[in-house]
């Protein structure tokens, strides 16, 4: 069960290494184009179609009819890689459960975006992690992890492929166990679990973890007002969420003119400087070098996108613009 291309690589390894995958569930057609009127499969879907396996795809994952189709294929087991939260009537069929893959080490980021949000928060680690389905999001009895290194300079792009790839291998581990388990893992404390080898089914509950944290650190869904730049917070701050939004759906900021037009400028890029700042906000050129001060020092701009042009580099940026030592960002 996925959507997006992260799921994929999941989908694409169970089947490469001859697991019985007897079906796949993803979400229905979305309407693209000016009109709505092309129906675009998601990615999932396009590998599954690309491969001859059957696809489900609920509007409703409660839906008597649907419920109905996927017990008729008597899975032993179900994987969940970025898909939607499940009711029990699913996640409680197959007989040997259902295991999502999520990319964080939980209980930290529990919820839609954690890629995202951890390297917003300036992490140098995450990682993935296999846990059964329960009640409640990301709440479940944590199966297996796998560490992963944020680079300083890495993006969420280089996250996203590094842990898309280890998702995949960690799921095959995951899988194996639990056929070496019959399907019936041991539960037991967090402790114990940790002192297992990792080639066993022993799962364990996420509550010993939570005691041992100072805070929780959640990974809501992001949208469009979430990405708005607060250049009142520190250089490195910011600079950790351009590069936790970036490509995708890109941190912005709001470009003041001299003469007070205001115009959407989307950054991709940035550099922490060391140098002292001015006021929040303030841009600084020198030669064809673009900066912004935040609270404490200069940030550089390297890559930015203003409304309705094409993605470029600072200097070109600059190339065609006038008077901008005048305007600033809010």
């Amino acid at each position: 069960m996925g959507t997006p291309e992260f799921a994929v690589e999941t989908l694409r390894a169970l089947v490469e290494n001859e697991y019985q995958v007897v079906a796949v569930v993803t979400q229905p057609d979305k309407p693209v184009g000016r009109h709505g009127s092309v129906l675009q499969p998601s990615a999932v879907k396009q590998y599954a179609v690309e491969h001859g396996l059957p696809v489900l795809q609920p509007e409703k994952m409660k839906d008597p009819e649907f419920v109905e189709q996927l017990r008729a294929y008597r899975a032993n087991l179900q994987v969940v890689v970025a898909f939607r939260m499940l009711p029990e009537v699913v996640w409680a069929m197959p007989e040997y459960g259902t295991f999502n893959v999520h990319a964080a080490l939980l209980p930290q980021y529990r919820g839609a975006a954690p890629i995202n949000w951890a390297v917003i928060n300036g992490e140098t680690e995450t990682g993935v992690t296999t846990f059964f389905l329960d009640h409640d999001i990301d709440t479940g009895r944590i199966i297996m992890k796998k560490r992963f290194a944020i680079p300083d300079d890495a993006d969420v792009e280089y996250v996203y492929d590094g842990l898309m790839h280890l998702g995949a291998q960690l799921c095959l581990e995951t899988l194996d166990a639990i056929i070496a388990a019959d399907g019936h893992p041991e539960t037991m404390s967090q402790e114990d679990a940790l002192r297992s080898p990792t080639s066993s089914a022993r799962s364990y509950l996420q509550v010993g973890e939570l005691s041992t944290l100072n805070s929780l650190k959640p990974a809501p869904k992001i949208f469009k007002d979430t990405c708005e730049i607060n250049w009142t917070k520190t250089a490195k701050q910011v600079y950790d969420f351009i590069r936790g939004l970036s490509p995708v759906p890109g941190a912005w900021t709001t470009l003041v003119t001299e003469d007070g037009r205001e115009t959407v400028l989307k950054i991709y890029k940035a550099r922490k400087t060391g140098r002292a700042g001015q006021k929040c906000g303030g841009i600084v050129i020198e030669g064809r070098r673009l900066y912004v001060s935040a609270a404490d020092e200069l940030l550089e701009l390297l890559e930015l996108q203003l409304a309705g042009k094409k993605r470029m580099a600072a200097s070109d940026f600059l190339n065609g613009m006038k008077n901008l030592e005048l305007a600033h960002v809010k």
